[in-house]
């Protein structure tokens, strides 16, 4: 845990962690399976980026919505971390660069849609990465708006039997 106080303080400028923080984040080190329910503004993304930035490899964020996702890697580069959104409207271009960063081990969190991160293309891309962790951010976008507000959800149980 003292990396990760070392790495929050470098990154975002605080010297500790809030209630509950610490537990989740023990179980993303531990690579244990794990639910983080806090309140709005409580730090739950901190929860999975914090320890994206230890060691080498990609944690793959799963979010519902491109603007989220934007404002998480605008966030996150600003903040001095290699962080990366894969959606629909990059062009080919764009995708290709960010593929070849990908493969090369330069970024730390690769945020991606329900529907993007079951594409077989995508997945041949994450066998071919060091993928270090999954995290499914906004979940909670199930229980409020129902199942088939994004169908996909419930198909990301196959993500644990292809990336153990």
């Amino acid at each position: 845990m003292e990396q990760i106080l070392f790495i929050i303080k470098k990154y975002w400028g605080y010297h500790s962690l809030r209630p509950l923080q610490a537990e989740s984040i023990q179980a993303v080190l531990d690579k244990k399976d794990s639910l983080t329910v806090l309140p709005t503004g409580a730090g739950k993304s901190l929860c999975y980026q914090a320890p994206a930035l230890l060691g080498e490899g990609t944690t793959l964020v799963i979010s519902p919505l491109i603007a989220l996702m934007k404002d998480q890697v605008d966030s996150l580069r600003q903040c001095g971390i290699k962080a990366a959104q894969l959606d629909s409207t990059m062009d080919i271009e764009e995708k290709s660069t960010l593929q070849y960063e990908l493969l090369d081990g330069g970024i730390s969190l690769l945020f991606v849609s329900p529907e993007r991160v079951l594409m077989p293309e995508f997945l041949n891309l994450l066998k071919q990465i060091k993928l270090k962790s999954i995290a499914i951010d906004e979940a909670h976008c199930v229980s409020q708006w129902g199942h088939d507000f994004r169908p996909e959800y419930r198909s990301l149980g196959k993500l644990k039997k292809i990336f153990k």
